[in-house]
């Protein structure tokens, strides 16, 4: 068993037992790209159009029919900034505006300080990518995004302030197929 299929099953683990593991059989040809999207099996149980992140695995799982999905690699919250939980996306925004929690002020002041008056315009240049799901719990933001990208080369590794990044390209496609109140689950 290769080092990767110990770690989707040590993952897959960490899922609650009530829930459905995922398979990650994919039935499109697999690239030398682990990260790039792919259709996959899924154990039938998920909500049809539901978002599902599995952030020990580095994968978003957008579920487009029972028991299918196209797996994304994604990057996800460095040790402590994971964001677990269930939220539905409030919000839609192409090439969003950025600025930064004072909370990440305070982590890193020498690379947001100077954000945190006016933020940063929407471009290419901006942390957020191309596009922004804003996910929402109970009707309130929970400043967590679902965004694309500056920085490709980190899917697939911890490394955020508790957002979930994708490809640009990703984040473009994902949004353009999921409308307001989609369900999204992080574990």
């Amino acid at each position: 068993m290769t080092r990767r299929q110990i770690l989707m099953l040590t993952a897959a683990a960490l899922i609650a037992p009530a829930l459905p593991r995922f398979s990650h059989a994919a039935t499109t040809p697999q690239t030398a790209d682990p990260w790039g999207p792919t259709e996959v099996a899924i154990r039938d149980g998920f909500e049809v159009g539901s978002i599902i992140v599995v952030s020990d695995d580095f994968y978003l799982y957008h579920v487009i029919a029972p028991g299918r999905a196209i797996r994304y690699g994604v990057a996800v919250g460095r040790d402590e900034l994971v964001w677990k939980g269930r939220a539905e996306i409030g919000r839609k925004v192409e090439w969003p505006s950025w600025k930064p929690t004072p909370a990440m002020i305070e982590r890193n002041p020498g690379a947001y300080a100077k954000y945190a008056e006016n933020g940063m315009p929407g471009g290419p240049s901006n942390p957020l990518g191309a596009r922004a799901l804003y996910l929402y719990a109970n009707g309130h933001d929970t400043a967590i995004r679902i965004h694309g990208t500056t920085e490709p080369g980190s899917i697939g590794r911890a490394v955020s302030n508790g957002c979930i990044r994708m490809r640009n390209e990703a984040v473009i496609s994902l949004f353009d197929q999921v409308p307001l109140g989609t369900p999204v689950y992080v574990y």
